[in-house]
């Protein structure tokens, strides 16, 4: 079981005796420092901080950490105070009661300490120590320290243990510059270096992933000097192995060879297997296989700038696509002085070009980088506007973002002048108007059996004009009482199951609606046939590209194609040619928004690159659903449908919501197994998984509530046949690893089979059942 990571930080900056300095940097060193500790996604360490207490306090939460420790602990002990000495030249921390005069009795001694480092059953202890040993160094600073003292000989000795100083043992440690009245007080110059090494990950010189504490030693020698070179950092560890004191988002990307027959066409005579080459180091250039990425962008820069003229700017646009950008290009931002204000950066581009590190080029931008990019906290200044800058670095170039932010003025309150007393005005008496004179209205004379429209015809129906027991457009009786929502009566023997018979107007014309879906359902099925064999992105057809996607295609063509013939056709245009166009239209749904959201998750990431196949093919999708939407129109135009809704009814038609909702988790069961296997593989096949699920469960649905239930079960078989279409893009998505279950494959195609057998039972039943008696 792993150990326990616990730290401790003593921050002793006010002091009692007026012999020692009162230091602003340890209230901030253990703020910054405290914060990066504690951070889960850094160091996550277990932080106390003692600030400004007794020696005895201080000893006493010395000696906890120290004697509480188990073998597999990490402890870390950080000391941001005065460095004290005797006459005998012993060590001593200043605590808030220290008398430079008293130490051994009011200041924590260095033998103290080291005693708990060495009766502590930890074998892994790390001693930081911001405190110097001297006089007072310029104007400007405040030197922590009286006398000389060399650290590390007062802890040398034992393994498993890490001595950091600030300085040597005859340099000074330093505080931040002296601030304005009013200010802030600033981390130290060490405790500075360390924080930002941490939270940065600058201090992870092999960019490993983790920051070992070898390396941070080196980063912070380097640091410190080079903000002052009058102070030297110093060490001595003596660790059995590694120690790793966090973890770092740095990585460094070693770019993995290219395969043999790709290197011999990119050294092939012949300029078009060349630039064949080119098309494949870009297809490889946009992977999530960072290694494979980076090494095709190495071969492509190489091509850039050796290679004949139009083979080398084929290579050079391939490097574009690939370099790292930002979202923006500058940051403008205001608050009140002092105050900060928030913004987001990130890099875009194929996932190579997102591999990016973040840097600001003053101190008063903040950079906490995630996984998105990297949040920045910016300080406005005392008036005016501060300008700096972002530097985004990744393995294919950097970035600049320009950041700027405005103080605010600070407005003066403005003196509100008291009101005065409002004048009383005295209402003026309205006028009561005269009430109006109510004169009896006629009631009208009776007709009796008389329906709506009918005039002078007794026992006429709607619309009817003189005419006893007329109908209109001699609909049957079953079909016009569905018509007004009520349920017919039994319309006896030959009326079952058949459509109603059209008047002689509708038969002559077509409604214009159903015609123009039916046309633009067959001119979506050209777009599809004609745009499947065109590059859809790069060099790759749809079927090269998105593997399945070409079957999902021609299924849904195929069923758009046929409900637009029979939308045209003069016996099937009323009601089944526009039921099955709205079917289809509801499964291209799917392949609209797969469509749709690849091209805005490509634009986000600046590299689209979609070509002539992919125009076609979200064409094709979008006459279908408008054509779909269209059809639906003229069911509802069409007086010889009255199309409806009406409650779920028949153990057929919960069968058929079930089935769907089966399908629609086995879809998600796959995707999550397939995102425990591979994440990245899981984002990109995601909406697969979840625009087909989300179409499992609205065909359904939507085709038992459709009334006359002949008209949903035409919807249902064409929507059905759409969610066959999908398994082929959901079962290439999980054919690409080869060790992946299947199981919530499985559940959808069962799922799926059934429901088209569930079709059939369902339009056999409303087939053979009346219109007038259809629930």
């Amino acid at each position: 079981m792993a150990g326990r990571r616990r730290a401790l930080i003593v921050a002793n900056g006010e002091y009692d005796n007026a012999g020692l300095q009162q230091l602003g940097s340890p209230a901030a060193d253990a703020d910054a420092l405290a914060g990066v500790l504690a951070d889960r996604t850094i160091s996550d360490f277990d932080v106390r901080v003692v600030r400004n207490e007794t020696a005895h306090a201080v000893e006493a939460e010395i000696e906890d950490l120290c004697a509480e420790g188990r073998p597999d602990d990490v402890l870390l002990l950080h000391f941001s105070c005065h460095g004290l000495k005797d006459d005998s030249g012993g060590l001593y921390f200043a605590a808030r009661n220290t008398r430079p005069d008293r130490l051994r009795s009011t200041a924590v001694p260095a033998d103290f300490v080291q005693q708990c480092i060495r009766q502590s059953r930890s074998r892994s202890i790390v001693l930081l120590l911001d405190c110097c040993y001297g006089g007072a160094f310029g104007q400007g600073v405040a030197v922590r320290s009286s006398g000389d003292a060399n650290v590390l000989d007062s802890f040398r000795g034992g393994r498993g243990r890490a001595v950091i100083t600030a300085s040597n043992s005859i340099e000074y440690a330093f505080e931040g510059a002296r601030l304005a009245e009013g200010q802030p007080a600033q981390p130290s110059v060490f405790t500075s270096a360390l924080v930002e090494g941490l939270r940065t990950g600058e201090a992870d010189r092999d960019e490993d992933g983790w920051i070992a504490l070898g390396e941070l030693y080196e980063y912070l020698f380097d640091r410190v000097r080079e903000r002052n070179p009058k102070q030297t950092p110093s060490r001595d560890i003596e660790m059995q192995g590694e120690l790793y004191l966090a973890k770092s988002r740095r990585r460094r990307i070693k770019p993995s060879p290219i395969p043999a027959d790709l290197s011999a066409a990119i050294a092939a005579e012949n300029p078009f297997t060349r630039l064949g080459a080119v098309a494949e180091l870009r297809r490889r250039l946009s992977s999530s296989n960072l290694p494979v990425a980076l090494g095709a962008f190495e071969a492509l820069k190489v091509m850039a700038s050796t290679d004949i003229e139009h083979v080398a700017a084929a290579a050079a646009d391939a490097l574009r696509s690939a370099v790292v950008r930002a979202d923006v290009s500058s940051v403008r931002l205001s608050a009140p002085p002092g105050e900060v204000a928030a913004a987001v950066v990130r890099a875009v581009g194929p996932p190579v070009a997102r591999e990016a590190r973040f840097e600001a080029s003053h101190a008063w931008i903040r950079v906490t980088e995630t996984d998105a990019g990297a949040e920045l906290a910016v300080t406005a200044g005392a008036s005016g506007t501060r300008r700096g800058n972002v530097v985004v670095t990744g393995p294919t170039g950097d970035a600049v973002v320009a950041v700027e932010i405005e103080a605010l003025p600070v407005p003066e309150p403005e003196a509100v002048a008291e009101p005065g007393p409002e004048p009383i005005v005295a209402a003026e008496p309205e006028p009561s108007p005269a009430e109006p004179e109510v004169k009896p209205v006629p009631e009208p004379p009776e007709r009796p059996n008389v329906a709506l429209g009918a005039l002078d015809a007794p026992n006429a129906t709607l619309g009817a004009l003189d005419a006893p027991n007329a109908t209109l457009g001699r609909l049957t009786e079953p079909a016009a009482a569905e018509a007004e929502g009520g349920v017919a009566a039994d319309p006896g023997p030959g009326a079952g199951g058949t459509e109603a018979p059209e008047s002689a107007a509708t038969a002559r014309a077509a409604d214009p609606v159903g015609g123009f879906a039916g046309l633009l359902a067959i001119t979506g099925a050209v777009f599809a046939v004609v745009g499947l064999p065109m590059n859809y992105r790069y060099g790759y057809s749809l079927s090269q590209y998105r593997p399945g996607m070409e079957s999902y295609v021609l299924v849904v063509g195929a069923c758009a194609l046929l409900a637009g013939i029979l939308t045209l056709a003069p016996g099937t245009r009323s009601r089944t040619g526009p039921a099955l166009l709205f079917g289809a239209g509801l499964a291209a749904l799917f392949g609209l928004l797969r469509f749709l959201g690849e091209a805005i998750a490509l634009s986000q990431q600046g590299d689209t690159e979609l070509k002539a196949g992919y125009t076609f093919a979200l064409l094709a999708h979008l006459a279908w659903v408008v054509a779909g939407a269209c059809a639906l129109a003229a069911l509802g135009r069409s007086r010889a449908v009255a199309l409806g809704a009406g409650p779920v009814r028949g153990w057929p038609a919960w069968v058929a919501i079930v089935l769907g909702l089966t399908a629609a988790v086995g879809w998600i069961v796959q995707l999550v197994d397939l995102n425990t296997y591979d994440s990245s593989d899981a984002g990109r096949a995601t909406a697969y998984f979840l625009l087909g699920a989300l179409l499992a469960v609205s065909v359904p649905v939507v085709a038992v509530v459709l009334r006359p239930r002949l008209v949903g079960c035409a919807v249902l078989a064409a929507g059905t046949a759409g969610l066959l279409g999908v398994l082929a893009p959901t079962f290439a998505a999980v054919f690409e690893e080869a060790s992946l279950g299947l199981g919530g494959q499985a559940i959808a195609v069962v799922a799926l089979v059934l429901l088209a057998i569930d079709t059939v039972v369902l339009a056999v039943q409303a087939r053979n059942q009346p219109i007038g008696r259809q629930p």
